[in-house]
């Protein structure tokens, strides 16, 4: 490998590289907030109590057959093929046009939304019983234990897997290539195709692929740690006395 052509490659596709990890970033985090909204609404589905008989049993119970079988389809299948049946295949069996970015978006959304709903639902269930019948006890419909007491818990719980599904759908996000979309990977294989210096040129996009998820990484940790609150603490009468290495103050 020769690093002047790494840097002549750098200089003279900067623009393409840049604007290949912009797009990976944008699918990446659009595609993994809305997966996690629909992780989370299926997860709090899929864990509503079933009434003993009726109409509601009946409803639920096919409702949490069919998001069962979307949650198996989902992860069971590689996103590669996903992005191909649902851009091409769409296409071909219902004729619609779909936007490339618009469809690397809905492909990882509803990919990322399939593992967040495991993730969920298996945060749901770790509460403890205790805190689902303490709620019922005081009035709390099902709803409302969930707002006020359980999916605050939850969605702190599983900020780490969250964060580790981004990290995820950073690197995918290059299978995309297989529909067009003019992500890192796709700019990196136009740019090799170009200078015909494949090794150089994927030498960069591993090395922008790297800074990307390591950055991710450190902001992601900071969200944790900011939210775990301080390390140290003691309760002193009726207040909580804080205590940091540099200071301590009386709440």
């Amino acid at each position: 490998m020769s690093f002047e052509w790494v840097l002549k490659i750098l200089v003279e596709n900067w623009p393409m590289f840049l604007r290949g990890a912009g797009i990976t970033l944008l699918i990446a985090i659009i595609g993994t907030g809305l997966g996690a909204i629909i992780g989370l609404l299926i997860g709090i589905i899929r864990t509503i109590p079933l009434p003993e008989r009726g109409m509601k049993r009946t409803v639920l119970k096919i409702v949490n057959a069919i998001l069962g079988v979307y949650i198996e389809i989902f992860r069971g299948t590689p996103m590669i093929v996903q992005a191909m049946v649902i851009f091409y295949g769409t296409a071909l069996a219902f004729g619609l046009d779909m936007d490339r970015i618009f469809a690397a978006i809905l492909i990882v959304s509803i990919n990322t939304g399939a593992y967040m709903a495991e993730f969920v639902r298996g945060g749901i269930v770790s509460i403890d019983k205790g805190q689902y019948e303490a709620a019922q006890a005081i009035g709390m419909n099902h709803f409302q234990t969930m707002t006020n007491v359980i999916l605050p818990q939850v969605i702190r719980n599983i900020i780490p897997a969250t964060g580790n599904q981004f990290i995820i759908n950073i690197k995918d996000t290059s299978v995309l290539n297989v529909i067009s979309v003019t992500e890192l990977y796709f700019q990196t294989k136009s740019i090799a195709g170009n200078n015909f210096k494949y090794f150089e040129s994927f030498f960069i996009a591993s090395l922008i692929y790297l800074f990307l998820t390591l950055t991710s990484t450190i902001i992601l940790r900071y969200i944790e740690r900011r939210l775990d609150g301080p390390a140290n603490y003691q309760m002193v009468g009726n207040s909580v006395k804080v205590t940091n290495k540099e200071t301590s103050t009386n709440l």
